[in-house]
């Protein structure tokens, strides 16, 4: 029985899940076809009042022009702040600002579009420097509040860009430290000394020629190193004769050889 349970409410929350999710969908679907509805008109709109402006000569092509001004300007602003707000909160007062400009853009857009099929054309005539002045005020405060924003997200990134380009440098500097220090790699190889002996330090002794010395190197040579090692104590033969072998106590004594 709770097994049955378990699965009849395991079944309504998956369906409440799925209702969840479908009025989701349904409603990003709406918004989707909403907002292409809504772009597909401001085009048409513009399209029209672009080729207004410039086949209708006089108060009504005045009327179209001053109308697609003030909308791309509107539209511009509310797209950089829009934009804008996500990365910089400061804007979001600039946006309650051009929220409450807005208002006033879009009164004096309905105004000037229920103008458009007025007959009495010099009544409307009187009307449009009033109408020019209110659309280039708003205008310029919607550029206002737009290029603040542009130069405020340009200066940060300057200040940005300028920070990571002197962390940069000194990074280039530490890997580049080598060049600031041109002390000596290798070492230089002690030189050898000549030795007390022979005075005579890697060169080799002149090797004889065809098995003979030199010139009479053995008799020349011999009283030249002889005169050489003047003061000093003749050489220890390699071979000590038994003789003068020095003895030691803990040496046993040679035996007499026999005779027989």
């Amino acid at each position: 029985m709770e097994a049955v349970i378990a699965v009849v409410a395991l079944f309504f929350v998956l369906f409440g899940l799925g209702v969840y999710a479908t009025v989701k969908a349904v409603g990003a679907a709406k918004r989707g076809v909403d907002r292409t509805i809504t772009q597909a008109k401001r085009t048409v709109e513009d399209t029209t009042l672009r080729a207004r402006s410039l086949a209708q000569p006089g108060p009504v092509g005045q009327l179209a022009d001053l109308r697609l001004k003030l909308r791309n300007s509107m539209r511009a602003t509310q797209e950089a702040l829009r934009a804008g707000v996500g990365e910089d909160e400061s804007l979001k007062e600039s946006l309650a600002l051009f929220e409450q400009l807005s208002k006033h853009g879009r009164e004096l857009d309905d105004e000037l579009r229920r103008l458009e099929p007025e007959p009495d054309r010099a009544k409307l005539t009187q009307r449009l420097p009033a109408l020019r002045e209110r659309t280039e005020r708003i205008i310029k405060s919607a550029d206002s509040l737009r290029w603040a924003a542009h130069d405020r997200a340009r200066k940060f990134a300057e200040d940005d860009l300028d920070t990571l380009s002197a962390q940069i440098d000194v990074e280039a500097g530490a890997l580049r430290h080598w060049t600031t220090e041109p002390a000596s790699v290798w070492p230089e190889a002690p030189k050898p000394e000549p030795t007390a002996s022979t005075g005579q330090t890697w060169q080799e002794t002149p090797e004889a020629h065809d098995g003979e010395p030199r010139g009479g190197a053995s008799r020349g040579g011999a009283s030249r190193s002889g005169a050489s090692r003047s003061g000093e104590e003749p050489p220890k033969p390699a071979i000590t004769p038994p003789s003068a072998r020095p003895t030691y106590p803990w040496q046993k004594k040679p035996r007499p050889e026999s005779t027989t």
